[in-house]
C-alpha cells in the first residue's frame, strides 16, 4: 500500500489527535495573519496622519524655523508663497499642498481664559488636501475671507461653545506685538486623530494673516506627491531647481522621514511589532512542535508494528512526514482562512481605541484598521505548513532507528 494512503488513513483513524494538531497550527496561523494586518494597518494610519495634518510628505519651511521654534517665529516664514504655491502646482511631482500657519493663543470666554493651538488655513485647499469636510460633524466651513472659525469638538465642550457662538483670541504677532480678533464659531469638526480634538481651531488663512501681520506670509507648505515619486528625491530636487530665488534662498525642503518627530518612533514601533510578532512565531512554532512531538512519541508502539511487518526507517520517517504534512497544510489553510475572514471585516470596520488614546499626544487615529497583506499572508501559511511538517522528523529519525521489541514495549 502507498505510503500516501496509509498517512491518509491514519489521520482520519486519529481524528482527535489530528484535530488537536490541526486546531494548534491554525490557532498559531490566524494569530499570524491578524498580527500582520494589525501592524500594517497602524503603520498606513500613523503615516497618513503625519502627512495630512503634520507635516506632508515634503514641508518647505524656512531653515532656522524648527530650531526656534519654542519661540514662536513668525517672522520666520515662507514669504510670497503665492508665487511659490503657484510655482509647485506646475511641478508633475506634486499631487495636492496645503499653506499653513500654526500659532499658539490665548481665548478669553467669560472671565476664563483657555489656551489653545489655531491654524489658518485656506479652505479651497484643504477641501481637498485633509478633505475637511468629513470631519465637520456640526455646521459648515468657514469662508475665507471671513472672521469665522471652526473649532475642535474637545475645545467647544470645554467652554461651553455652540454653532453661532463667538470667542476671542490673542496673540502675540509677526512682529512681536499683541492682537486680538473675535471669530464667529460656523462649524464643529471631531477628528479621529486625537490631537485634533482638544484645544485647536483653524480660521481663514486671510484673517490670521491679517491678525498675526503676516501679509503674504505662511508658516509652512506642506507637500503631497504622487505615487511614482519619493520624498527624499523631490525634497532634493525642489531645493536645487525652486528654492534658489531671492525670496526663497532661506527655505528648506524637508521630507517627513527626515523632519518628523514620531518618525523614530514609527520606525522603533515597528521594529518592536515585529519583534511581538516574531515572539507570536516562537510562541505558535513550540505549539506546534510540541503537538507533532507529542503525536509521534505517543505512537511508537504502532512504529515499532509496522517496523515488525518490514516498513524501514527511512519508509516510517517519510510516512510520519506525511502525515504531518497533510494535517499542517489542512490546519494552516483553515487558520489563514479564519485569520481574513477575522481581518477584513476589521478592515473595514476598524479597531476602536477611543477611550485608550485620550490624552494620548500620538499621530495614531481613534480607529485603526488592519490591512491584508498578500504576502504575509502566504508566508504565514507556507512558514506554518513548513514548521509542522519539519517538526515531525526529529521525534520520527529518532522513532524509527528503535528496535521493533522495544517500540512495542514503550506503551
Amino acid at each position: 500500500m502507498k505510503l500516501r494512503k496509509i498517512a491518509w488513513r491514519n489521520i482520519r483513524r486519529n481524528g482527535r489527535r489530528s484535530l488537536l494538531s490541526m486546531s494548534a497550527i491554525g490557532i498559531a496561523a490566524m494569530a499570524f495573519v491578524f498580527l500582520f494586518g494589525f501592524i500594517e494597518g497602524m503603520k498606513h494610519d500613523v503615516a497618513y496622519n503625519i502627512h495630512t495634518f503634520v507635516n506632508g510628505e515634503v514641508l518647505v519651511r524656512h531653515q532656522d524655523f524648527a530650531k526656534y521654534r519654542h519661540l514662536n517665529p513668525l517672522h520666520l516664514g515662507v514669504k510670497n508663497y503665492q508665487e511659490l504655491v503657484s510655482n509647485l502646482e506646475t511641478r508633475p511631482e506634486v499631487e495636492m499642498m496645503s499653506p499653513r500657519i500654526k500659532f499658539p493663543t490665548a481665548i478669553y470666554q467669560e472671565g476664563n481664559t483657555y489656551r489653545a493651538q489655531g491654524m489658518g488655513v485656506d479652505f479651497n485647499h484643504e477641501t481637498e488636501y485633509q478633505q475637511i469636510e468629513q470631519y465637520v460633524v456640526e455646521g459648515r466651513l468657514p469662508r475665507n475671507g471671513e472672521n469665522e472659525a471652526l473649532i475642535a469638538s474637545g475645545l467647544a465642550k470645554d467652554m461651553g461653545l455652540e454653532i453661532g457662538d463667538r470667542f476671542t483670541i490673542l496673540t502675540q504677532t509677526m512682529g512681536r506685538g499683541m492682537n486680538a480678533i473675535t471669530l464667529n464659531i460656523t462649524g464643529i469638526s471631531h477628528y479621529d486623530f486625537q490631537g485634533l480634538n482638544g484645544n485647536f481651531f483653524q480660521a481663514p488663512l486671510d484673517r490670521i494673516q491679517y491678525l498675526l501681520r503676516m501679509e503674504d506670509s505662511v508658516s509652512e507648505i506642506l507637500i503631497k506627491l504622487h505615487e511614482d515619486y519619493t520624498p527624499e528625491s523631490f525634497a532634493s530636487v525642489l531645493k536645487t531647481e525652486l528654492l534658489q530665488g531671492e525670496s526663497w534662498a532661506e527655505l528648506e525642503a524637508a521630507p517627513w522621514t527626515r523632519i518628523s518627530e514620531t518618525y523614530n518612533m514609527i520606525a522603533l514601533a515597528e521594529a518592536i511589532y515585529y519583534l511581538i510578532a516574531l515572539l507570536f512565531f516562537f510562541l505558535g512554532s513550540t505549539v506546534i512542535i510540541n503537538t507533532m512531538m507529542m503525536t509521534v512519541f505517543e505512537r511508537r508502539k504502532e512504529i515499532g508494528t509496522v517496523s515488525a511487518m518490514g516498513m524501514t526507517g527511512p519508509e516510517v520517517v517519510r510516512l510520519f512526514f506525511l502525515e504531518a504534512f497533510y494535517i499542517s497544510v489542512i490546519g494552516s489553510f483553515v487558520g489563514v482562512l479564519v485569520g481574513i475572514g477575522i481581518t477584513y471585516p476589521l478592515s473595514i470596520y476598524g479597531i476602536s481605541f477611543g477611550a485608550a488614546m485620550e490624552g494620548v499626544d500620538f499621530e495614531m487615529s481613534e480607529v485603526v484598521r488592519p490591512i491584508l497583506n498578500f504576502k504575509s499572508t502566504i508566508f504565514v501559511f507556507v512558514y506554518s505548513s513548513l514548521v509542522a511538517s519539519l517538526a515531525s522528523l526529529i521525534p520520527s529519525r529518532k522513532s524509527a532507528k528503535v528496535k521493533p521489541v522495544e517500540a512495542l514495549r514503550a506503551i
